[in-house]
């Protein structure tokens, strides 16, 4: 029931509630629900051990709320809509249909208002279905807990599963293998509990636990205490029973969440195409007050020339560039989703893709399976001895059958694995008891009976090199045994660190012979042990990370490894699959750097080891500054600040639910194969947006210089509003081809970026080459037009220029596309049936009835005669410099 400020309420408040309410905020800090001792911490929550009341459940779930993380609200259509509106490019459309409108050229307006809503259709369309993508994708940190709660105070605690957001502070949980931790809790008791918190922390090994009742100073300030447990994290093995002391908004998991749930930074594609529309946006503005001056100065034209200025401001102008790129970006989206399950959450995402050259990830999952596997085991020599692998998989058996865990770890599994390989049958031996591993001892232990050896059990021991070593005095060697000192304890303690800092997993594995008693085993009888050798087990590696990471490197995207694990280890890991280890790092090692330093000191190195979720952002931030186009693949709540600090995130669709919230791509698993494809995609969609931009552009500028020059020379407008308009939709209408080409494997070999120096050199170059050939024309025309009508006939000339444009335009497009010549796939592309409809337009329409409505007239047959030789020139002169150009460019 609702708690209130009535009398009655406070007479029910006991003085401990009101601690807890006024302690609140002291338990928002780690350190300090470390640092009190089991009885203070139940005194300041007012609780116990035999938990809540209902009504106290009741009064705390309205104080402290639900215990659920504060959700991202996803984005309606409507507002997806009105959101596109901010795109630079649409926003420059958008002013030039004012403008058009404003002097009123209605046409030119319409077409270009109806392209900006095309595009805004197309692009919120595309976000939205992936938006309902994720949403069946979303899954909740828990479903239910275990909690022990009373109907009242004299009533005996009964354990029951509840709602996890019904769980408040104070209440006690049970927990056991395979369970998510529901909130942030302190252990009261376990049992041989360890925790799998990579989502946390980036381990890649559960972690043991143990209840604490006095914490010591020192360890209550450690990152990962041992006696708490994070919600986010999951219960490998062993159970426990906990206090509940933070929830909902109050968990280190919301802490980590809503620290990374910042606005985006600008990623590359906003960089792009910021600079792209910025340079077209100074054209523009140049274009009118200069065809304005120009004609009041050289012709006495005043304001009557405003509609032909506002014109060949549009035809600089890629007006269907919103369309294009959100139309090859959506299709791009839609293949990706269809064929490979990978989900593009916002479509810029898929052009981010394209442009990585550095993928920065996780060793876990990625590189490595989340299991070991035996790499040897050894003796106290270091030589090679199946021996060893034989007890130890004797150990593990007989552990898990007799101890009753509910399900093997991954290290005994390993074990098992290859002891049966090899043809180990640990049913040779008679089963009699077992102490499972235990966190704090760090080891466990097999009793068994030796086939023929009655009245004598043997202990099989097998755990963590230093606690095994500590309790052996003798050592096999040769098949006999000798005095193990302090000389050969160095030695193999020696030994052990020399392998672990190679990246492998040792455990170490010990034999005592005892009487058979009936009583039962404790590990006080875990002594005066024969130390056998090491099994040591390495990560087992993904199958197809070593052919998916070759991929990356020829595709131009370094790997960066950034993990949580020991250095060693991941060194190990990249060894094994072909990636050059040559130099690790730390995150000690660069804690001090920033800036250009830092990211100088991680170019160098392939592995950078011990990083925390702060360092990993860290890193990657250096690297964009750097001008890196980076991509950041994670799945655990400590990837958030990296996932959102990167060009673009990318997570697994198993990931956990804030970090599929917080990324831009989801994939349907954790696979680097999956992510090659998609930044093929990715560059499958910007090769085709680069093309229509060069080929756009370049014959746009040098349809703007001609129209200029020829506005000068001759006593009329070269070309009316009308024909500059029909002229466009139809060039326009023709370049919707490049969503559908196929760019060519060198168009798509290194990473994608739209940079404006690079299409500000390939434009002046084209497109001045294309003036060329239109001042040409203007020749061609006065020869024929002398010969016939005469020059001064401006429906004849404008017609002639009207054909002569798209024909020159439909080369354009043949000839500077990056497509798939018709040798391939297919013989005849979406780019050539668009060519010939231009060229059949172009030619056709002034001879039509339709072209006195556009103040055109058919030119003479001499004129056709003589622009097929200066089309025949210009496609000569296009293929050359294509080709010189493309030889720099390589």
């Amino acid at each position: 029931m609702p708690e209130t400020t009535t009398a009655s309420t406070a007479s029910r408040t006991s003085p401990g509630t009101r601690d807890a309410q006024a302690g609140r905020g002291l338990l928002h800090d780690a350190g300090e629900k470390g640092a009190l001792t089991t009885l203070q911490l139940m005194r300041l929550l007012d609780s116990g051990p035999r938990g809540l009341t209902e009504e106290q459940a009741e009064q705390r779930l309205v104080r402290h709320g639900e215990n659920t993380l504060p959700g991202w609200q996803p984005l309606s259509w409507p507002q997806r809509f009105v959101g596109s509106l901010r795109d630079p490019f649409t926003t420059v459309l958008l002013g030039l249909g004012l403008v058009s409108a404003a002097v009123a050229s209605w046409g030119t307006a319409c077409v270009i208002m109806v392209l900006v809503v095309v595009s805004c259709v197309l692009r919120s369309g595309g976000e939205h279905q992936a938006s309902r993508s994720m949403a069946a994708l979303h899954e909740l940190v828990a479903l239910t807990a275990s909690v022990q709660r009373r109907a009242d105070n004299g009533a005996p605690p009964l354990v029951r599963e509840i709602p996890v957001d019904q769980l408040v502070p104070g209440d006690v949980v049970r927990l056991g293998p395979g369970d998510l931790v529901p909130a942030d809790v302190r252990l009261l008791r376990a049992s041989g509990l360890t925790v799998h918190q990579g989502a946390l922390t980036g381990e890649s090994v559960p972690v043991p636990k143990y209840a604490l009742d006095a914490p010591a100073e020192d360890g209550a300030e450690l990152p990962e205490p041992p006696h708490l447990c994070f919600q986010g994290s999951s219960v490998a093995s062993g159970s426990a029973t906990a206090l509940v002391i933070a929830t909902g908004a109050d968990t280190r998991f919301a802490a980590d969440y809503s620290g990374a749930a910042r606005r985006r930074t600008e990623t590359a594609f906003d960089r792009s195409v910021h600079d792209i529309a910025w340079t077209l946006i100074r054209f523009m503005l140049l274009t009118p007050p200069l065809v304005l001056m120009a004609n009041a100065a050289l012709r006495g034209r005043g304001l009557e020339t405003l509609p032909f200025a506002v014109a060949v401001a549009v035809g600089l102008t890629p007006e269907m560039l919103p369309v294009i790129v959100t139309a090859a970006l959506a299709r791009g989206a839609a293949a990706l989703a269809r064929t490979s399950g990978v989900i593009v959450k916002w479509l810029p995402a898929l052009h981010d893709l394209g442009a990585i050259d550095v993928l920065c990830l996780d060793k876990t999952g990625t590189l490595t399976q989340d299991r070991p596997v035996v790499e040897r085991s050894v003796d106290a020599r270091g030589d090679e001895d199946p021996e060893v692998l034989e007890w130890a998989a004797v150990n593990s058996f007989w552990t898990l059958e007799l101890a009753e865990l509910p399900a093997p770890d991954t290290l005994d599994e390993a074990i098992l694995d290859a002891a049966g390989a090899s043809g180990t049958d640990p049913l040779d031996h008679d089963g009699i008891e077992a102490l499972p591993f235990d966190p704090a001892h760090r080891l466990a232990t097999a009793v068994i009976r030796r086939p023929g050896q009655h009245g004598r059990h043997t202990l099989v021991v097998k755990g963590a090199v230093e606690d095994v070593l500590d309790r052996c005095g003798r050592m096999a060697v040769d098949g006999a045994e000798a005095e193990l000192g302090e000389a050969e304890r160095g030695r193999l303690l020696g030994l052990a660190a020399k392998e672990a800092s190679d990246g492998l997993r040792l455990l170490a594995v010990a034999l005592a012979e005892r009487p058979s008693r009936l009583g039962q085993y404790t590990n006080k009888d875990v002594h005066e042990l024969t130390f056998l050798g090491f099994v040591e087990l390495r990560d087992a590696l993904t199958p197809s990370a070593t052919d998916a990471l070759d991929d990356l490197a020829r595709r131009g995207v370094a790997v960066k490894v950034l993990t949580g694990d020991h250095p060693g280890t991941a060194a190990r890991a990249c060894r094994d699959l072909g990636l050059d280890p040559s130099e690790v790092l730390t995150a000690d090692q660069v804690s001090d750097l920033t800036g250009p330093p830092l990211a100088e000191a991680v170019g160098k190195a392939t592995v950078v080891a011990r990083c925390t979720a702060q360092d990993k952002a860290r890193i990657v931030t250096a690297l964009r500054e750097r001008g890196c186009i980076t991509g950041f693949l994670g799945d655990g709540v400590n990837d958030l600040p990296a996932l959102r600090a990167a060009d673009v995130g990318i997570c697994p669709r198993g990931a956990v639910t804030v970090a599929r919230e917080g990324a831009d791509v989801v994939l349907a698993e954790k696979d680097l194969t999956a992510i090659d494809r998609a930044i093929g995609a990715g560059r499958d969609s910007s090769g085709n947006i680069a093309a229509y931009l060069r080929i756009t552009l370049s014959s746009n500028l040098g349809n703007v210089i001609a129209m200029l020059a020829a506005g000068l020379l001759l006593p009329f407008l070269p070309m009316l509003p009308a024909q500059v308009l029909v002229q466009n939709l139809c060039f326009d209408a023709a370049q919707l081809a490049f969503t559908f080409e196929r760019p060519a494997p060198a168009a798509v070999r290194k990473p994608s970026v739209l940079r404006p120096r690079v299409f500000l050199r390939y434009i002046t170059a084209f497109g001045l080459l294309n003036a060329v050939a239109d001042l040409a024309t203007f020749a061609v025309l006065g020869l024929a037009l002398h010969t016939t009508a005469g020059v001064g006939d401006p429906a004849l000339f404008h017609a002639g220029w009207f054909t002569e444009n798209l024909l020159t335009q439909a080369m354009v497009m043949l000839l500077l596309r990056t497509g798939r010549r018709a040798a391939g796939a297919r013989a005849i592309s979406p780019v050539h049936l668009a060519v010939i409809g231009l060229a059949v337009i172009g030619i056709l329409l002034p001879l039509s009835p339709l072209d006195p409505m556009l103040g055109m007239s058919a030119p003479p047959p001499l004129y056709f005669a003589l622009l097929m030789a200066v089309l025949t020139l210009y496609g000569i002169a296009l293929a050359i410099t294509r080709t010189r150009y493309t030889s720099r460019s390589d």
